[in-house]
């Protein structure tokens, strides 16, 4: 799609136009924050919130949300500053979504995986003026603020279990300052909808992070996306396996409010809690990476409970192998697989689903749910082409090209970046840095990060494809392929593989049982039995895997 942007010139001239002007009576920016006031007005009794014992309706959640904007403000919070997040999934994190850009400021949610050095460059590279910090990180939060150097407003959040908790880092806790701030604080929407509501830092894997800006614009878009791509009628019972530290938790802090739904908040993601959470609270939704849907259908007899409802799962980062997706379906849950990043605020393409696909085999159905799919209804552009010439690649399902975006749920740009802003936005499209290829049907399917293919004897190799072989094996747990020099060769795939508990499987039956699935040339040369380095939010690390394969 060719963005036409008009000549505002002529507009005197045209009927439609003159003496019919933007007012406030019929135009208002487009904002995240109108959705939770909407929410305490409609449904002020609904559950919103639930996390252990304590639990909130969708009228508290907005006053103490706005007593955390009122608090804020006081201490001279607003336009152009920083308010940095370091928690786990929490009333606190949740009500700070709202009740920061209520201020005017930027939430900078951090990812609770950082170390000290990261953590103190993103509060240094993003202004933070202050952090609302867990206890529970106390011991990495301590390391990071005395390399800052400097001294910002720090705010202790004391809902951790003793043995969890540690020092108190600032000068009260989140509970005695919200109870500062007044629950009828007259916040204002933001004057321009351009304006900065998030920053969220990548996890780059070489150098430091990017910090990546959202505009309340996008952050609404991306939230009623999240609604219709997923088909949610209002009150679901969402439980937070994604952490909201990641693209603001693909937007569902304000998607949550939009439906009125009600969050089940949980600090550690493990089997057993998912399984209780489903069975005591009717959970209907979560989302998370492949790594969590093999926490589910791996879950030992010991830690499942029984359901007697639908559960819908949305799935993202690395493709989901097709025998991921038809276990979870044989089990009852309802996969959508959608795919974005950092710079997409979340999930921007989703896999949407053709009631004729129904009677296929399931094996079938797994495989056409893997692909990536189309854009999101909130996404202008969604593209495969030759980053050199820009013309887009063939629909044939085979040529390769870069993944690209366009629309008003991409980023501003890196803040304080220009270089890699300009490289991200050249020739008008978000360059995502993913490569795939275009099915006939106009879906997307990626092949690759365009760092990870394999250059094998001048053939390139996928190491999606064979990591998807791999985890049809039935003793695989995890799965990842890098290259590994070859004098010969070049390169050659190398398999990492983390093993089921109780299974065992020798180098040599994995590298048949690849032979038996791939061409001679994709199978790994060598395989290497281990844990699997993942990120926080499911992402295998293979920048690790790299150093290891580079040094053998």
């Amino acid at each position: 799609m060719q963005q036409v942007y008009p000549d505002r010139s002529s507009a005197a001239a045209d009927p439609f136009e003159s003496g019919l002007e933007r007012n406030p009576a019929n135009h208002a920016p487009l904002t995240p924050l109108g959705l939770i006031e909407r929410a305490a007005s409609v449904y002020p009794d609904h559950p919103s919130v639930v996390h252990g014992a304590r639990r909130y309706t969708w009228a508290e959640t907005y006053a103490r949300s706005r007593r955390l904007a009122s608090a804020l403000s006081v201490r001279g919070i607003g336009r152009g500053d920083t308010v940095a997040v370091m928690a786990a999934n929490t009333p606190e994190i949740f009500e700070a979504h709202f009740g920061v850009p209520m201020t005017g400021a930027v939430l900078n949610t951090l990812n609770t995986r950082l170390d000290a050095a990261s953590l103190a460059f993103c509060l240094d590279h993003g202004g933070a003026k202050v952090l609302i910090t867990d206890r529970e990180f106390a011991g990495v939060m301590g390391k990071a603020l005395e390399a800052l150097g400097r001294d910002l407003l720090v705010i202790d959040i004391d809902d951790v279990e003793a043995a969890s908790r540690g020092p108190a880092l600032g000068e009260m806790d989140y509970e005695a300052f919200i109870a500062t701030g007044d629950p009828e604080f007259a916040w204002q929407p933001p004057a321009d909808e351009w304006n900065a509501i998030s920053l969220n830092y990548t996890s780059g894997t070489t150098g430091n992070p990017k910090g990546v800006v959202y505009h309340h614009r996008g952050a609404y878009l991306l939230a009623l996306g999240n609604v219709i791509a997923w088909d949610m009628a209002h009150h679901p019972v969402y439980l937070w396996t994604l952490p909201m530290f990641h693209c603001n938790g693909w937007c569902f802090p304000w998607t949550m409010a939009a439906v009125a739904g009600t969050s089940i908040c949980f600090r550690q993601v493990t089997a057993k809690g998912m399984y209780d959470a489903i069975a005591d609270h009717k959970v209907t939704h979560f989302c998370g990476a492949p790594i969590v849907l093999n926490m589910v259908i791996n879950a030992p007899p010991e830690e499942r409970r029984a359901f007697d409802h639908s559960v819908r799962v949305m799935t993202a980062a690395a493709p989901p192998p097709a025998s991921t997706l038809e276990r979870m379906q044989r089990e009852g849950f309802k996969v959508t697989h959608v795919y974005g990043l950092t710079e997409s605020y979340g999930p921007a393409v989703v896999c949407s689903w053709h009631d004729a696909w129904n009677g296929l085999p399931i094996e079938e159905q797994a495989a056409l749910k893997s692909r990536q799919g189309v854009r999101y209804h909130v996404l202008e552009g969604l593209t495969v082409m030759d980053p050199e010439t820009m013309t887009p690649v063939p629909a044939d399902g085979e040529t390769l090209g870069e993944v690209m975006f366009r629309g008003n749920v991409v980023m501003k740009g890196y803040l304080k970046n220009p270089a890699a802003t300009a490289e991200a936005f050249a020739g008008g499209w978000f360059h995502s840095g993913d490569l795939g290829v275009i099915h006939p049907d106009g879906y997307i399917q990626l092949k690759d990060r365009s760092k990870d293919i394999i250059i094998s004897g001048g053939e390139n190799i996928s190491s999606i494809e064979v990591e998807d072989v791999l985890y049809r094996h039935p003793a695989v747990l995890a799965a990842a392929v890098v290259a590994k020099p070859d004098e010969k060769w070049g390169e050659t795939p190398c398999a990492f593989v983390e093993i089921k508990p109780g299974a065992a499987v020798t180098e040599q039956a994995m590298m048949q049982f690849c032979r038996d699935h791939l061409a001679g040339f994709k199978c790994p040369r060598t395989v290497i039995f281990g844990e699997v380095p993942k990120t926080s939010t499911g992402k295998i690390q293979k920048f690790k895997l790299r150093d290891v394969a580079r040094a053998m």
